[in-house]
């Protein structure tokens, strides 16, 4: 059964005439005759009372039809669905994003897809990168921004996006507050502000347990703007990624060096997946948006590859 006999029983049902029926599906006549023939073929029976001056179903014919109508209308749906999808017309996109890079990072980003794709729906699902990757993973997350150094899986694909330098958080009367730059060794037995989804964490505990720094853990929360407020009320530092701070006028913020800490924020998909024309407008916006105000970092590389290709 071909969906063009479908079409060519319906019409024949709504027209009652062979003639009718074969003129508005832009066909011979005796090409939709074959058709409906064919047709009874493969039901086994007649489908329609052929009368010289009237044609109409019979009871099979009468049988069939509700299914066959079902059929024609989800294949319509179908082709809908298809062409919004090919279209980007009202397109859902579940796009995770780490809740610990401040949005000020994504308004380029969002911008262009809007701007480019205005029929894209985007979800946007803020968490930690261990939850992201998990979702990601799982398939409850089509792509996902986020930073876990410590778990690279072989079964995704990282677009890099920024780099960022993590940053010491300081009140005004602080005794550090004067330097120009923190030293890992220079917050020995200071008092800490934890962000609990700080996915430089473990690196942190190494680096300082190396170098003998120790400090005192004494607040921890998921809230970025709570760990400033503490801060800024002098109850202890905090270790947090430039662009996650927000300006007050009573903090300071000083690099932390020796070390320095940087994290790179990549666009995550999860390879072999056959993925919608959505992730394509993303990943091709991704590249083309400034990010903290410089070109991505993969299409630097590609720019970079292709120069050494050319020399």
């Amino acid at each position: 059964m071909e969906m063009h006999q479908i079409r060519y029983f319906l019409t024949l049902c709504e027209e009652l005439n062979f003639t009718r029926a074969a003129q508005k599906c832009h066909v011979a006549q005796p090409a939709l005759t074959r058709a409906i023939k064919l047709l009874e073929e493969e039901f086994g029976g007649l489908l329609f009372h052929r009368e010289r001056a009237r044609t109409h179903l019979n009871e099979l014919g009468q049988a069939v039809r509700p299914y066959l109508d079902e059929v024609q209308r989800q294949s319509q749906q179908a082709k809908n669905l298809a062409t919004s999808l090919i279209e980007l017309k009202s397109t859902p996109l579940k796009l995770g994003v780490m809740c610990t890079i401040g949005p000020g990072n994504f308004v380029g980003l969002l911008s262009n897809l809007q701007a480019q794709h205005p029929g894209i729906e985007l979800q946007i699902m803020d968490a930690s990168a261990a939850d992201l990757q998990a979702r990601l993973l799982d398939g409850g997350l089509e792509a996902a921004i986020y930073c876990w150094p410590d778990q690279i899986d072989d079964r995704l694909h990282y677009l890099p996006l920024f780099r960022e330098q993590f940053f010491i958080v300081l009140g005004q009367r602080h005794r550090l507050a004067a330097n120009n730059a923190v030293r890992v060794a220079d917050l020995n037995g200071e008092r800490y502000l934890n962000r609990i989804n700080c996915e430089q964490v473990n690196l942190a505990r190494d680096v300082f347990a190396r170098q003998g720094t120790k400090v005192e853990r004494v607040y921890r929360s998921d809230r970025d703007d709570w760990i400033v407020a503490m801060v800024a009320a002098g109850l202890g530092f905090g270790f947090m990624p430039q662009c996650s701070i927000s300006e007050r006028p009573d903090i300071v913020v000083r690099p932390l060096v020796e070390p320095e800490f940087w994290r790179e924020v990549s666009l995550v998909t999860v390879r072999g997946r056959p993925h919608s024309p959505a992730i394509g407008a993303l990943v091709r916006e991704a590249m083309r948006t400034q990010w903290l105000g410089a070109p991505a970092l993969a299409a630097q590389n590609s720019r970079i590859q292709d120069a050494g290709q050319m020399l």
